[in-house]
């Protein structure tokens, strides 16, 4: 994988985001926790958003982001999807333990122990691998402009 290719990669995983979420909101209405599904349908969109942003950033915008911070963000996209569909089945099981505010609105009363681990598990990864994407990313960018001797580097 290069750099170009990797960040392609990115760009397809947003755009595939983005299509699963808004064809997940035809199927809110018919879940046993729809406010708990409306959530999912946000995760889909909003984190499909975010690497159509990261990846046009760096298909477009001169940075300094190597090879092994690109394997980091398709990882963090994988990551993301997990956590995505977790949600999504999360709209059935009713976990309560990692989104209280949302379960408790959608009248959620808990799930299996499994199934509270598998949302727990995976908003973590996910919620790890974003943040540890986009700090990679902001350095490539920084050191970009710091090593050209920008104003603003």
């Amino acid at each position: 994988m290069s750099v170009h290719s990797g960040s392609r990669q990115i760009l397809i995983h947003g755009m595939v985001l983005v299509l699963v979420g808004l064809v997940w909101g035809l199927v809110i209405p018919v879940t046993p926790h729809a406010r708990l599904a409306l959530g999912a349908h946000i995760q889909f969109v909003t984190n499909g958003m975010l690497f159509i942003v990261l990846a046009t950033a760096l298909l477009s915008l001169p940075h300094s982001v190597g090879l092994k911070s690109i394997w980091v963000m398709v990882v963090a996209a994988w990551l993301t999807w997990a956590m995505a569909i977790s949600e999504a089945a999360n709209s059935w099981w009713g976990t309560t333990q990692m989104l209280p505010i949302a379960a408790s609105q959608a009248g959620a009363a808990g799930g299996e122990p499994w199934q509270e681990l598998v949302v727990k598990l995976t908003h973590i990864g996910a919620g790890l691998g974003l943040i540890i994407a986009w700090f990679l990313l902001v350095v490539g960018f920084w050191k970009h402009g710091a090593s050209k001797g920008t104003a603003d580097g």
